[in-house]
């Protein structure tokens, strides 16, 4: 499988782990506990179903976060 590297500022990372201890206090998800790289790789996932099943949930909200953003697919 490929790895990648990112680079986040620190602010970010520290807002981003903030994040994910608010996220993971629910039971109701579909990758269990998220740390910074299952996060990444869950919204690329997402990302690879906009292409591949543009009708599901989970790839047009990729799919609108990103046009939000200027890149539509």
């Amino acid at each position: 499988m490929p790895k990648f590297t990112v680079d986040v500022s620190e602010e970010d990372l520290k807002l981003i782990e903030r994040g994910l201890l608010r996220m993971n206090h629910s039971d109701g998800n579909s990758h269990g506990p998220l740390d910074v790289q299952r996060l990444a790789a869950m919204l690329m996932q997402d990302v690879a179903l906009a292409v591949r099943r543009p009708g599901s949930w989970e790839g047009d909200h990729m799919s609108q976060l990103l046009c939000a953003h200027g890149y539509p697919l």
